[in-house]
């Protein structure tokens, strides 16, 4: 999943994208109202980490003018003061959560994974197609009850293809959702993570759920399977 994290305070915008980044997300950062705009409004983010007082406009402003402008990603809003008024100005503003500096990066990510299952439709807790499943909040991965280790970029490729089972997902959309402005490479990269995936998802299983659509993408097809082929068990690590 890919994230905007707009914060002024270099040290504090450096530590939640590292913290973001370890959990598996593509981090993207700004340090102030008009490009946390620009940036959200070019670009279809799954959440947004919005501080409050950032240089003009400030965070409530630059969420009201997102709502008006149709850009419905989550928000979570940090602000440094506890108040009761900044709560609900937040909230009046667009948000869907807010936190309180200083905060625990666990209950951060936890809050964001909350946001992130709310939808037009309710997101649910666990991702599952076929007998394959994805768990958010534990990190998980299992094919039946077969655990599968995965990198954090297989993880969070993964997870998109979960989110949007049965749609052609173009190598560019997957870039956009699993990689940050930082890359600079180009497309063959969706490709090589499709074949880490592969390898540990469908191969020792005996199976294809994630199909390649010739001059489209690639598409996630729901798949039940058995008990690993004998002498192949999942790959770890990657």
């Amino acid at each position: 999943m890919r994230m905007l994290v707009v914060e002024d305070e270099p040290k504090m915008a450096g530590l939640v994208k590292r913290g973001l980044e370890r959990e598996g997300y593509a981090v993207d950062v700004v340090a102030n109202g008009t490009d946390a705009l620009w940036a959200a409004t070019e670009t279809d983010y799954d959440a947004i980490v919005l501080d409050a007082m950032i240089p003009p406009p400030d965070g409530f402003e630059v969420c009201r003018e997102l709502r008006k402008r149709g850009r419905w990603a989550p928000v979570l809003m940090l602000t440094a003061r506890d108040g009761i008024n900044d709560r609900v100005a937040g909230l009046d503003a667009g948000s869907d959560d807010y936190l309180t500096k200083p905060f625990a990066f666990a209950e951060l990510f936890a809050r964001l994974r909350a946001i992130t299952r709310r939808d037009t439709i309710e997101r649910p807790t666990t991702l599952q197609s076929g007998d394959l499943t994805l768990d958010p909040a534990r990190r998980e991965v299992r094919r039946g009850t077969t655990r599968i280790e995965l990198s954090p970029t297989e993880f969070s490729l993964l997870e998109q293809f979960l989110r949007h089972e049965g749609e052609v997902l173009s190598r560019t959309r997957i870039l956009e959702h699993v990689w940050d402005f930082a890359y600079d490479g180009t497309s063959n990269v969706v490709d090589v993570y499709v074949r880490y995936l592969r390898e540990k998802i469908d191969r020792p299983f005996g199976c294809t759920s994630i199909e390649t659509v010739r001059g489209a993408g690639y598409v996630l097809r729901p798949v039940f399977t058995t008990l690993p082929r004998p002498g192949n068990s999942p790959p770890t690590g990657s």
